[in-house]
C-alpha cells in the first residue's frame, strides 16, 4: 500500500483522540482536523496565546558529509555554502523547466543539514533528492523515527523556555539542539501562522511526553488542520498543492525573494542549480510567466473558496481561486488565487464565480494579518 493512502497514525495519535480531536486523513496521516474548542477559537487562541500543532505528517530529511553543501547547492536555488550552523532557510525545489516541486526548509546543523517538507511530497522529494544527491560521502536519512510538533503564538517563546531554558534566544529562523528529558531535540523559531513560534523536532518515543509537557502550560490549547490553514492563509503563505504545483516558476509563485543575490545571474555562486535556466531567465527579464499568485479580498461577506474561477468584465476568464475563506480575524472573505500576468499588471474589475453568483475581487497585498516573527 502508498504510504500516502496508508491512514497512518502519528505518534500522538492517542492523544488526539483523548483531547477529542475529529480526525481526518491528511497527506497519508490520520490528523485532527479540529478539536472541541472549534477552528474559529482555535485560530484566534493561536493569535492571541499559544497553540500546538502535530505536524508529524512531514518529511524530515537529513543530509551529512562533507561535500553536502556543495551537493544541495546544485539543487536547491539558495546560498547553501554561505548558510551557517544554526541559520534557516526557505527554499524551493524545482524541476528542469523550472516548476516547483515542493517548498521546504533547510536548516543547518554542524553535522550537515535538516530539510522538513511537505508530508504530500516527501516520498517524491526522496526520490528527486536520492536521484541528485549522489556524490561520495553524500548521505542523505529519511528521519521517520522523529516527529514534528509546531508551538505557534505571542506566549510560545515563554512555554516552550520553562521546558527548554535558552531557546528563547533565538531568533526568526535560526534554531539549535537541546536536550530534553533524554531527547535530543531540533527545534527552529519559525513556523506557518504567521506568529512568532517554533518547530520542534522530537525522537517518536519521546513525542508524547513532550505534547503532555506542552499542553500542560496554561497558556497552550491543541490546534488542528482547519485552524493551520486559516492562520497560514491570512498571513499569505502559500500551500503546496493548491497554491503551488509544477506550473509554477519561483517568479510566477512571487516567491523570487527565497533565491538570493548570490546564486542570480552575476552572483558568486550564480546558477548551477536544477531549473536555473528558466528561473535566471525570468528573474533577468527576458521571459516572463504567462500567470502569477496573487491575494485577493471579496467585496461582499461571502466565502470565495477554491476552485472558483474568475471572470473579468466581459466575462473572460482571467484566474482561479486557489484557497479562500472568511478571516476569523478580519471577519472578511479573503482568497489566494492564480490570474493572467497581464491582468495582475494592470488590474481592473473581476468577480468569482460562487455558486452561479458573481461576487466581486480585488487584488490586494499580502500579507491579510501582519506578520510577528521575533527578529530580534
Amino acid at each position: 500500500m502508498s504510504t500516502l493512502t496508508a491512514n497512518l497514525p502519528t505518534a500522538v495519535h492517542d492523544l488526539h483522540l483523548q483531547l477529542q480531536g475529529r480526525m481526518v486523513s491528511f497527506a497519508g496521516y490520520q490528523l485532527p482536523v479540529q478539536y472541541p474548542l472549534g477552528l474559529v477559537a482555535e485560530h484566534r487562541h493561536t493569535r492571541e496565546a499559544a497553540g500546538w500543532f502535530d505536524i508529524s505528517h512531514m518529511g524530515q530529511f537529513e543530509i551529512a558529509g562533507p561535500q553536502a553543501a556543495q551537493a544541495l547547492a546544485q539543487v536547491l536555488p539558495i546560498d547553501t555554502l554561505g548558510l551557517r550552523v544554526g541559520q534557516q532557510k526557505y527554499a524551493l525545489l524545482l524541476q528542469a523547466d523550472g516548476g516547483i516541486l515542493d517548498d521546504l526548509m533547510v536548516f543547518r546543523r554542524a553535522s550537515g543539514f535538516w530539510l522538513v517538507v511537505n508530508g504530500a511530497c516527501k516520498h517524491q522529494d526522496w526520490a528527486h533528492l536520492s536521484q541528485h544527491l549522489t556524490q561520495p560521502g553524500v548521505t542523505l536519512t529519511h528521519r521517520v523515527d522523529r516527529s514534528l510538533f509546531a508551538l505557534q503564538g505571542p506566549q510560545s517563546a515563554a512555554v516552550l523556555a520553562r521546558l527548554v531554558p535558552g531557546v528563547e534566544a533565538l531568533v526568526f529562523m535560526t534554531g539549535g539542539e537541546w536536550p530534553w528529558q533524554g531527547a535530543d531535540l531540533i527545534i527552529t523559531r519559525s513556523g506557518y501562522t504567521g506568529e512568532d513560534g517554533f518547530e520542534i523536532s522530537v525522537p517518536n518515543d519521546h513525542a508524547l511526553a513532550l505534547a503532555r509537557a506542552l499542553l500542560a502550560q496554561p497558556e497552550v490549547q491543541a490546534v488542528g488542520l482547519g485552524a493551520r490553514n486559516s492562520l497560514r492563509l491570512e498571513a499569505g503563505l502559500p500551500l503546496y498543492g493548491q497554491d503551488l504545483n509544477p506550473s509554477f516558476t519561483p517568479l510566477a509563485a512571487q516567491l523570487q525573494w527565497s533565491i538570493p543575490k548570490v546564486r542570480r545571474t552575476g552572483g558568486e555562486h550564480a546558477g548551477g542549480f536544477i531549473g536555473a535556466e528558466r528561473v535566471l531567465a525570468e528573474l533577468s527579464g527576458q521571459l516572463a510567466p504567462a500567470r502569477v499568485r496573487v491575494t485577493m479580498q471579496a467585496q461582499e461577506r461571502v466565502p470565495v473558496r477554491e476552485p472558483a474561477a474568475l471572470e473579468d468584465a466581459q466575462g473572460q476568464v482571467i484566474g482561479q481561486i486557489t484557497s479562500g475563506l472568511l478571516s476569523p480575524s478580519r471577519d472578511v472573505a479573503i482568497a489566494m488565487a492564480w490570474v493572467d500576468a497581464g491582468f495582475a499588471a494592470t488590474p481592473g474589475p473581476c468577480w468569482a464565480i460562487v455558486r452561479q453568483r458573481r461576487v466581486p475581487m480585488q487584488i490586494v497585498p499580502s500579507p491579510f494579518v501582519p506578520h510577528r516573527y521575533h527578529r530580534g
